[in-house]
């Protein structure tokens, strides 16, 4: 049993981190939860807000956006992580930082990057007007966010699956084999419910950093209507803090939930990364 003692010296242990959280945390928390309270409508606000059509729709496209961009970069960033674990060649050290230098732009360096790519004077464009096809551009849309998001998120999927095929146990796939396994069954029944746990953690990640990505859809914002935005939009230019607050609290829930079921599915390893 811990002595007094013990339990002052954890309790000291624990105080800043408990602090910082009630300061950066609950507090504004809080504070926002009761600022959506104070607008025309009282606590009814909420309710409006949450039952306007283009807030819905606007929820339902951002949902639509992360789960596709989650699938996308599992896929994308999947394969060549679990690749770069096994194999080793010159170069690789170069490749896996090449992979993994979308982490040195903030988002609104990476929309800028997809309007050169697929906007009004983007490449993109300039070459289909080349082969002699209409002008193509997608930057200001959904597809340009998607493209910017998946961007972003490959180097999360990659390093974090990197580090969990280099865990596994060459010796059960060894083992498979000589039992007959064909390649592909020892990839569905050893190699994959190993990765199980990375894979989901990767893709918790990336679907709540879908969900609450500002910088590179505000670049990008000509034809988007994705939750941050609506929320920057009810905020500054509307005055409407009730919607604002209610979207936040929204958007906050259904990134949480994602996250909780992502813990409960694939245990500590989401937990430790989330």
């Amino acid at each position: 049993m811990t002595s007094p003692r013990g339990r002052m010296i954890a309790g000291l242990m624990i105080l800043p981190a408990a602090l910082v959280f009630l300061a950066f945390f609950v507090l504004p928390l809080v504070r926002l939860v009761i600022a959506g309270g104070e607008g025309p409508d009282g606590w009814a606000g909420y309710g409006v807000a949450l039952a306007d059509a283009r807030h819905l729709t606007s929820l339902a496209e951002t949902l639509a956006l992360s789960i596709a961009v989650t699938l996308a970069t599992l896929v994308l960033g999947g394969i060549p992580g679990l690749f770069l674990a096994r194999n080793r060649f010159p170069g690789r050290a170069l490749l896996v930082s090449i992979l993994t230098l979308p982490l040195a732009f903030p988002g609104v360096v990476i929309g800028f990057m997809v309007i050169l790519l697929a906007g009004r004077q983007g490449l993109i464009g300039q070459v289909s007007q080349l082969l002699g096809g209409d002008r193509i551009v997608f930057a200001y849309s959904m597809a340009g966010l998607f493209l910017g998001y998946v961007y972003f998120s490959i180097p999360r999927v990659v390093l974090t699956v990197m580090a969990s095929a280099e865990k596994l146990d060459p010796q059960l796939e060894e083992a498979a084999r000589s039992l007959g396994a064909r390649p592909w069954r020892v990839f569905r029944d050893v190699v994959l419910p190993g990765l199980k746990p990375a894979l989901i953690s990767a893709g918790a990640i990336t679907f709540a950093t879908s969900m609450g990505a500002f910088g590179t859809a505000f670049t990008l914002a000509t034809r988007i209507d994705v939750l941050p935005m609506v929320i920057y939009t009810e905020f500054t230019l509307g005055v409407n803090l009730a919607a604002a607050a209610g979207l936040s609290l929204l958007l906050g829930a259904v990134t949480w939930a994602a996250l909780a079921l992502a813990r409960s599915a694939a245990g500590a390893g989401v937990a430790a990364a989330g």
